[in-house]
C-alpha cells in the first residue's frame, strides 16, 4: 500500500532534523524522519551508551543567545537540564593552562624570556596587523600575535584539521573564537568576578552551561519520542539513497534502504536535508548542472573518533575538556563526562574519558582497530598525565564520520554555485544543519536554521532566510543568552542564491567548542 504524502520528509534525526519535525509536528504538518542510524537519534549530538557509562560525540555545552533555542531546550528536557560549571585548560609541554587564556598565568608558566617575547610578539601584531585576513593563521595572529598563536593554536588546530593553519579559512577563527582577543582575555580576567550584564560575554568566556543530566542525546531522543507523540514518525537505519523531485507535481519521492536492505519509497511536497551536501547533490533527480555536481564533490570532511576510557577515580582533573596542544601524541582533545554530569557515570568510583582523535574516513588511524586505539589511549592518557595507563579498567571506540565540514579557501564558492542550481530546480528543497549547510554550526545555529525552515514551509514562501544564522561573524558574539528571537532578525532577502547582509541583518548566536 503507497503511503501517505507528508508535508515534510526529514533527512537525518540530529538536532536540526528533529528541530524541525517537532515545530512542524506541533502545528498539525505531518513529517516523517529518516535517520540512517539503526541505534540512536541525535546525530553528532548523540550520547553512545557503554555498559552503563555514557560517550558524547564531542562536548555539547547548551547556551544560547536565542530565547527561543533556550525555551525549545526547557520544553524538551524540562527538570533534566542542569547548570554545570565551565572548566577547560590547555596541555602544552608538561604544563596546563587554563582556557580561555588567563594571560598572566600563562606568561608566568611560559617563563620570562617566552612570556617577553611573546608581549613583543602581541605588540606587533596589533601595530601591524594583515590586513583583511583570509587565513586562520593571519586572523588569530591579528588577536594574539603570532607567537602565542604557534603556542596555543597552531598545534591543535592542524590536529582537528589535518592540514596547515593557512591553508584553513579565516571564516572559521570567525566563527568560532569571535571576540576573543588577548585584550578581552585581560579584561576578562581582571574583572570577571564583577557581575555584567550577559549582554556583554564573550561566549568564549562564559563560566556556567545547561547540559542534560544524561547527555545530549537524551534531550534528542525525548524530542524524537515528542514528534512520534505528536503523530510524526522518526525511523531508525534508514538511509536516503535517492530524491527525486517531480516538478509538475510539486512532489518530492524520497527513496531509503532499510537495515534488513529493503527499498522504501516516500513521498512529500518539501524535502529538508541535514544529510552532507556532497552526498545529497549527487542523488537528486533529475541530475543538476555539471557544475553543481562538481563543486559538491570538491567539498571535504574532517571525520573523528573517541575512544572512551573507564578509569579508576584518582581526582587527577576535573575539566569538562582538555585541549591537548603536544605534538609528541595524536589525542586532541580530552573529555571528562563526570564532570560534565555525574550521572554519565554509574560508579562512582569510576570516572569514563573521550579521548578524541581527529582522522580522514580510510586513513591508517580511522582503519585501526579498536583494540589498538585504545591501547594507544591508554599510553597517552598517561603521557598527558591526566591518568595512569594502571588505572584503565575498559574502552570502547565511536567513529564519526564527516563530523567537520572543512573551510579550506575554496570552500564558500562551492556552496554558493551548489545554491544557485539547488534554488534553480528545486524550490521545495531546504538545507538546514552543518552538514546540510556545510557550516560549522553550533547545535543552537542548527536548531535556528530549522526553526526557520520550519516557519518557511508554514508561511508557504520563504520569509527568513536560513543561511543568515551564523553568516554574519559581526553577530557571532552579540546578545544575551536567551535574549534573541529569530521572528524579525532574520527576514533577509536572497539574491542569486546567496543573502545580501548587513550589520544589522542577524541578532542570533551559539556555544563554542
Amino acid at each position: 500500500m503507497e503511503r501517505p504524502i507528508f508535508k515534510a520528509i526529514i533527512v537525518g534525526a540530529g538536532p536540526a532534523g528533529l528541530t524541525a519535525a517537532y515545530e512542524l509536528s506541533k502545528q498539525h504538518a505531518p513529517v516523517v524522519v529518516l535517520e540512517s542510524d539503526p541505534q540512536y537519534v541525535g546525530g553528532i549530538s548523540r550520547t553512545v551508551n557503554y555498559k552503563g557509562f555514557r560517550f558524547d560525540i564531542g562536548g555539547h555545552r547548551f547556551f544560547s543567545k536565542s530565547r527561543e533555542v533556550e525555551e525549545f531546550w526547557t520544553e524538551i528536557a524540562g527538570e533534566d537540564m542542569l547548570d554545570r560549571p565551565r572548566s577547560s585548560r590547555i596541555y602544552y609541554r608538561g604544563q596546563f593552562y587554563t582556557y580561555p587564556l588567563k594571560p598572566f598565568e600563562a606568561l608566568s608558566k611560559l617563563g620570562l624570556i617566552e612570556s617577553t617575547l611573546c608581549m613583543v610578539s602581541f605588540l606587533a601584531a596589533r601595530l601591524h596587523p594583515t590586513p583583511d585576513p583570509k587565513t586562520f593563521e593571519d586572523w588569530v595572529t591579528n588577536q594574539f600575535g603570532k607567537r602565542l598563536f604557534r603556542i596555543f593554536f597552531k598545534t591543535y588546530t592542524e590536529k582537528v584539521w589535518g592540514m596547515s593553519c593557512s591553508e584553513i579559512s579565516a571564516d572559521w577563527a570567525a566563527q568560532r573564537i569571535k571576540g576573543l582577543s588577548l585584550g578581552s582575555a585581560i579584561k576578562h580576567a581582571l574583572f570577571s568576578h564583577k557581575p555584567k550584564d550577559r549582554k556583554q560575554i564573550v561566549k568564549t568566556l562564559i563560566d556556567t552551561f545547561r547540559y542534560p543530566r544524561l547527555g545530549p542525546g537524551m534531550m534528542w531522543e525525548a524530542c524524537a519520542e515528542k514528534v512520534r507523540k505528536l503523530g510524526g514518525e522518526v525511523l531508525l537505519g534508514r538511509r536516503v539513497v535517492g530524491c527525486r523531485f517531480d516538478s509538475a507535481a510539486n512532489l518530492w519521492r524520497v527513496t531509503s534502504r532499510s537495515a534488513n536492505g529493503d527499498l522504501e519509497e516516500y513521498r512529500a511536497e518539501h524535502v529538508i536535508s541535514s544529510m552532507p551536501i556532497r552526498e545529497l547533490v549527487a542523488q537528486i533527480e533529475p541530475r543538476l548542472p555539471e557544475a553543481a555536481l562538481q563543486a559538491a564533490r570538491a567539498l571535504r570532511y574532517r571525520d573523528f573518533l573517541t575512544v572512551g576510557l573507564i578509569v579508576h577515580d584518582r581526582g587527577r582533573f576535573s575539566d569538562n575538556w582538555i585541549y591537548i596542544h603536544d605534538p609528541s601524541v595524536q589525542v586532541g582533545r580530552v573529555q571528562n563526562y563526570k564532570s560534565w554530569s555525574p550521572e554519565m557515570v554509574p560508579d562512582p568510583a569510576c570516572c569514563s574519558y573521550g579521548l578524541e582523535y581527529f582522522c580522514f574516513e580510510g586513513d591508517g588511524l580511522w582503519t585501526t582497530s579498536d583494540r589498538e586505539l585504545i591501547e594507544l589511549a591508554q599510553r597517552e592518557i598517561q603521557q598527558v598525565n591526566l591518568a595512569a595507563s594502571a588505572d584503565v579498567v575498559d574502552g570502547c571506540v565511536i567513529r564519526q564520520p564527516k563530523a567537520y565540514p572543512v573551510y579550506d579557501d575554496a570552500y564558500q564558492q562551492h556552496v554558493n554555485t551548489i545554491r544557485k542550481a539547488l534554488d534553480a530546480a528545486c524550490p521545495t528543497l531546504h538545507l538546514v544543519g552543518r552538514n546540510g549547510m556545510h557550516k560549522y554550526n553550533n547545535q543552537d545555529h542548527a536548531m535556528m536554521t530549522a526553526m526557520l525552515t520550519a516557519k518557511n514551509i508554514l508561511a508557504g514562501e520563504r520569509k527568513y532566510n536560513v543561511w543568515a544564522v551564523n553568516q554574519d561573524a559581526e553577530y557571532h558574539e552579540a546578545g544575551a543568552a536567551g535574549g534573541q528571537t529569530a521572528d524579525v532578525e532574520t527576514r533577509v532577502p536572497v539574491r542569486n542564491g546567496c543573502a545580501n547582509l548587513s550589520k544589522s541583518t542577524l541578532k542570533e548566536e551559539a556555544p563554542h567548542l
